[in-house]
């Protein structure tokens, strides 16, 4: 019962410290794609600021890379208080150790006094002769054999010991130094993000003064994001039903015999080839890649209040992602095309993945057609450069027929 729960003890340790490698893994990789973002960040703004821009774009920058240096404090913080777990652990072996040695090191000790007191080979010898039958010689004989084949093990063990100690002990102290670092960088970001929050501040203050005409332009933009919406949602109800409508016809003799599938509405009914797409797009949920090659989020995705009105909020069935002039836009995976429509003035692709659409909006580009297969990171177009601001700006969805999904779970950091 006792080495049942030892057992268990031991496989719970393992399976921890597994699954904290692991996550320590994922934060490290997650911090490396931050500070790529904020290294995009900087190198298109500083292209960007040759340009006059508004406040209200002036804004969206401080706000993109606020979030940015939220999100590195954040990830930091969690990377800290991993090494600090593993510090603690790797102490407590280090304790243990030494305990280990010293007490290894004093029954050494003991036996190297008694060694030295029975040291002439004479007292070995009559140790042996003084035996009252030959067993008993042999007995004493293998008993000598054997104290010293332990003395030579309780070395090695001594050695073994240090060796473990002294490796600890660099590991810990190599732990100790990335803990630092960390936190100096994270005091360096926290400082910076405090001189960010204060030039919003600054420029909250500016929009403030004319509150009726900034409030203005902030409706009007929130209402061509609703147009947006409108359209891409009757383009998918309508492919939906389009979709629908050829599978019934070519299943029409199977339909008539009851073997058919009924189509629900807004639903597309899915042939055995499309489910294992589907299936294999939402396997890979979490791990698809960007839709351009660099840039940063510039804006989340869902209902958030906005940077200078909290009465006001901005709701987004996308996310903004602000890349590079002339930028190709990239499949996130395999599929069909689904259709390819102006939407506010810039072209918009919708991609099929059996019953999955990525949507890419704001192209100036397209370099497929209705009905064509893409593959993996495919180019099917570029981004749209507003001329007045400067902005290269891809708007990415993603909807499982007609319910929008968050992009941001689905996509791995760049």
């Amino acid at each position: 019962m006792i080495r049942a729960f030892f057992t268990i003890l031991f496989l719970g340790v393992t399976l921890f410290a597994s699954a904290q490698v692991d996550q320590k893994k994922q934060l490290e990789q997650k911090r490396a794609a931050i500070l790529k973002e904020i290294q995009i960040y900087r190198g298109l703004l500083s292209k960007e600021n040759k340009k006059e821009k508004s406040v209200l774009a002036q804004i969206a920058d401080n706000e993109a890379k606020i979030a940015l240096s939220e999100k590195l404090i954040n990830n930091t913080k969690k990377q800290a208080k991993i090494l600090e777990d593993e510090i603690y652990t790797n102490q407590l072996k280090i304790n243990k150790l030494n305990r280990e040695l010293k007490v290894l090191k004093e029954d050494y000790a003991e036996m190297l006094v008694k060694a030295y007191k029975s040291r002439s080979q004479q007292s070995r010898i009559m140790f042996i002769l003084s035996s009252d039958n030959f067993l008993q010689a042999y007995k004493r004989m293998q008993y000598m054999k054997q104290y010293a084949n332990y003395r030579k093990m309780q070395a090695e063990e001594i050695r073994a010991k240090k060796t473990e100690l002294e490796a600890l002990q660099e590991k810990l102290n190599a732990q100790k130094k990335e803990k630092e670092q960390l936190i100096a960088e994270n005091l360096k970001v926290k400082k910076e993000l405090e001189e960010e929050k204060k030039e919003q501040e600054k420029l909250i203050a500016v929009i403030k003064k004319d509150k009726g005409k900034y409030t203005a332009d902030i409706k009007k933009k929130q209402q061509e994001a609703k147009e947006i919406d409108r359209q891409i949602d009757k383009i998918i109800k309508e492919a939906i039903a389009k979709a629908n409508k050829k599978a019934a016809s070519e299943n029409k003799e199977s339909t008539s015999r009851g073997s058919g599938v009924t189509a629900a509405p807004n639903k597309i009914v899915l042939t055995k080839e499309a489910k294992l797409v589907a299936d294999s797009f939402k396997a890979n949920k979490g791990k698809l890649p960007w839709p351009v090659e660099k840039g940063y989020m510039s804006m989340g995705y869902g209902t958030q209040p906005h940077p200078v009105y909290s009465h006001l909020e901005i709701h987004h069935s996308w996310i903004e992602i602000t890349t590079e002039e002339n930028a190709n836009v990239r499949a996130i995976f395999k599929g069909t095309v689904l259709d390819v429509q102006i939407i506010a003035g810039t072209k918009s692709i919708l991609v099929l993945h059996g019953d999955y659409i990525s949507i890419y909006h704001n192209l100036s580009n397209v370099f497929v057609n209705i009905g064509d297969e893409v593959s993996l990171k495919q180019n099917i177009g570029t981004v749209y450069t507003n001329p007045n601001t400067g902005k290269t700006i891809l708007k990415f969805m993603i909807s499982q027929n007609t319910t929008r999904l968050n992009p941001q779970s689905w996509i791995t950091p760049l």
